[in-house]
């Protein structure tokens, strides 16, 4: 990538691994060629000239290799600008400079996805299109670009889809809230993605890449930390990374293990009892790598993960800033199991095959504290559980090419079959009473293509396709009381897309898209108790145009920025009623119109400038909407101004490289929900967060500090939904927290 901003060169590689790869370097006034011969002898790699002028890295052809001997790694380079990445997501070779769409690609050991127990929903407020509810880990939704349905989970399609290494994570309800250890980078991919993702994808796509089975060296690293909260109880995290060749660049392995715990701040007055909101996580991630002798790539791999919440982490105004009422406790756990499998293949025309298989299973349990609706009496307390249990296996082949002079294609094949199980009681001191739960069935076949077709040396034109053959079925529990739904409901659709890139200068594209998306129908609970209704499939549109402005060097300057509208028709919602009882319906339509922008500016080596912004406004039609104040017609997490800006600093003193950052988030407000009940004030808050690391080595030393001036304010206006309509109810920043660290990789 260096070598490629430096010389102008287009430099590409389908091969996996290259980030691991150590090289001597280049030095002297030298061609493209020699430069490429120097910086890749002794890895396995070769350059091969293409007639675009650019080139293409790949496997030398086989050779016996030497037994893999440890090493130290060193210090990690420092991150590349973005303007030189390949865009992984678009499922075939288009570097970020002409890739026609909006897309963040997030480094994963960078400051904004930082290494330290971080999720998705924790790295939001740094990303501004990406928005994320905070009911608590393991169970929160995540929206992109203000593309935000309900503030609450529920039976619909998530409106985002997250993928691990090309296959999908989740198909309905929440964020499965995944640790990013060990990661190599995150892609927020904006929607809608009909087009490539199929159902599901009307907000964007979040592709998770994982650091690829190096099979030629051993290496392994060990961090930790203790995090100290101000009022607070501690914390800590550990994670162990070990890579291991079997045979020396024919196979080898990758696992990670880690356990994280985080410290309470919120107390409950009425039980007497401080710092409830605590918090687990365990899991770990293994990943087998086998390359064949005719350069077939086998990877099998699986991750766990188990999060065990003792109580929510939300305040009541009239209690304190940090803490609640409740009669008992409101727990929460959840059990993710991952597996994949998968079989590609590269050839020197570019030719790219790809299968790939993955099994999703998800369990979770919560427990509200239901009696202040349904207890007799006060003083007997009613305990509200509900149990998910959902399993998705998905298989996607596909075949792509990439061709001389900016020519590409991909064309494949998607089936999905999920499965959501919704079971629900109350209880009472020695007695529980089952209430009326859903599973909803999906299954669907897609076949899909999209082809980049090179005008001009720097217009390119994209079209493609895809289409849906499906069927939700869905059953309830029990008998209903009504019986007024549809139990099964058939899909068949075209989602298309066009879309253009224009290149006028070196390092300055301008681009346009048009795509469709939508999601399933199903069945859901009804308002009251024993009953259930179906909801209809929504769709959306969207239209936006932008350019983007790539760096040339170690030092430059990189923007992008663009704007958008989108209609959104027949909108699914989760919602709840005022007596806290959940129900799904299609709630009307919405115009969604943003404006974001990104700058990335290196003036000297080691100083780095980043800053990113998202303005949205929205306006909500429908049976809900109209029935309210016109200020209350908007979607749900959406505030109309959100930033990020961050400024980093490292330099080298002997074998020492110290290096300091500093960062400011701004959420504006939001709200829970569309309509007058759901007008409950969120968001609207500035945090400033301090970091410091020094290196030497293999050795890394490191301090975080969180909300440095203390904030006091309300990410999220709910925890439990039996008193939420008594609009009291806030989740409050965490307060002041300060991360220790240390690291060792060899």
């Amino acid at each position: 990538m260096t070598l490629s901003r430096d010389l102008g060169v287009d430099i590409i590689s389908t091969e996996p691994g290259l980030r691991q790869v150590r090289t001597r370097g280049a030095r002297g006034t030298v061609s493209v060629r020699r430069a490429l011969e120097s910086v890749l002898a002794g890895t396995g790699y070769r350059a091969v000239a293409l007639p675009s002028g650019g080139y293409r890295i790949e496997r030398a052809p086989a050779r016996p290799v030497a037994p893999p001997r440890r090493r130290s790694p060193g210090p990690p380079p420092p991150p590349s600008p973005s303007g030189d990445v390949v865009v992984t997501a678009s499922k075939r070779e288009i570097s970020l400079l002409r890739y026609p769409g909006s897309v963040t690609i997030v480094d994963a050991a960078g400051p904004v996805v930082g290494r330290h127990e971080t999720t998705l929903a924790e790295a939001s407020r740094a990303i501004p299109i990406l928005q994320s509810t905070q009911l608590g880990r393991g169970r929160n939704k995540l929206f992109i670009r203000g593309v935000a349905d309900s503030s609450f989970n529920g039976a619909t399609q998530s409106p985002t889809s997250i993928y691990l290494d090309d296959v999908q994570l989740n198909y309905s309800g929440n964020d499965p809230g995944l640790r990013l250890y060990d990661m190599q980078s995150v892609e927020v991919l904006e929607g809608p993605q009909g087009t490539l993702y199929g159902s599901g994808a009307i907000g964007g796509v979040i592709r998770l890449t994982s650091k690829p089975v190096d099979l030629t060296h051993v290496a392994a690293a060990m961090e930790g930390g203790v995090t100290v909260t101000t009022g607070g109880t501690p914390g800590g995290d550990v994670s162990v990374v070990f890579n291991q060749p079997v045979i020396a660049g024919t196979l080898g392995v990758r696992a990670v293990a880690y356990s994280a715990r985080t410290g309470g701040y919120i107390d409950d007055l009425q039980r007497g009892l401080t710092d409830v909101n605590v918090d687990t996580t365990q899991g770990g991630r293994l990943n087998l790598r086998l390359r064949t002798a005719n350069d077939w790539q086998i990877e099998a791999s699986g991750a766990a993960q188990w999060i065990d919440s003792r109580d929510g982490q939300y305040a009541e105004a009239n209690a304190g800033p940090l803490a609640r009422r409740s009669t008992i406790a409101q727990p929460f756990d959840n059990q993710l199991r991952f597996g994949r499998f998968t079989a590609s293949r590269s050839w020197r025309n570019g030719l790219h095959l790809l299968m790939a298989t993955g099994l999703v299973n998800y369990r979770s349990n919560e427990q509200f504290d239901a009696t202040l609706f349904a207890s007799p009496m006060p003083t007997i307390p009613v305990i509200y559980r509900s149990a998910h249990e959902k399993r998705l296996v998905s298989h996607e082949t596909r075949l792509s090419q990439s061709l001389p002079g900016g020519h590409s294609w991909v064309f494949g094949l998607t089936l999905v079959d999920d499965r959501d199980v919704l079971a629900r009681s109350v209880a009472i001191p020695g007695a529980e009473r089952t209430i009326i739960g859903v599973t909803n069935v999906t299954r669907s076949a897609s076949v899909f293509g999209e082809s980049t077709i090179a005008i001009s040396p720097g217009l390119s034109v994209t079209i493609g396709a895809r289409g849906t053959k499906g069927r939700t079925d869905g059953s309830p529990s029990d008998t209903p009381v009504s019986g007024s739904f549809v139990r099964g409901r058939s899909t068949r659709r075209v989602d298309p897309t066009i879309a253009a890139s224009w290149q006028f200068a070196p390092r300055l594209a301008a681009f346009g898209r048009f795509q469709t998306g939508y999601r399933t129908g199903g069945l859901s609970v009804a308002p009251g108790i024993g009953r259930v209704a179906d909801f209809r499939s929504d769709s959306i549109t969207v239209g936006e145009v932008g350019f983007r402005r790539t760096s040339s060097g170690p030092t430059g300057l990189a923007l992008s920025a663009s704007v958008s509208l989108a209609h959104w028709s027949n909108i699914q919602a989760d919602l709840i009623s005022r007596r806290g009882q959940p129900y799904t319906d299609n709630i009307g339509n919405a115009r969604i119109k943003a404006l974001e922008a990104s700058v990335d500016w290196r003036p000297v080596t080691g100083l780095r400038a980043q800053g990113a912004v998202l303005v949205t406004d929205n306006r909500v039609l429908g049976p809900i909407a109209d029935l309210s104040v016109r200020n209350n017609r908007r979607l749900p997490e959406t505030p109309p101004f959100a930033a990020h800006g961050a400024l980093s600093y490292e330099w080298s003193v002997g074998d020492v490289v110290p290096r300091l950052s500093a960062g400011v988030d701004h959420v504006g407000r939001s709200v829970l929900g569309t309509g007058d009940l759901y007008d409950i004030s969120q968001g609207r808050f500035t945090v400033v967060g301090l970091s410091g690391e020094v290196r030497r080595g293999p050795v890394e030393l490191s301090i975080d500090i969180d909300n440095v001036t203390n904030v006091r304010a309300n990410r999220f206006a709910f925890g439990n939904p039996f008193s939420f309509a008594l609009r009291k109810q806030t989740t409050p920043l965490r307060p002041r927290n300060v991360r220790v660290g240390a690291a060792y990789r060899w």
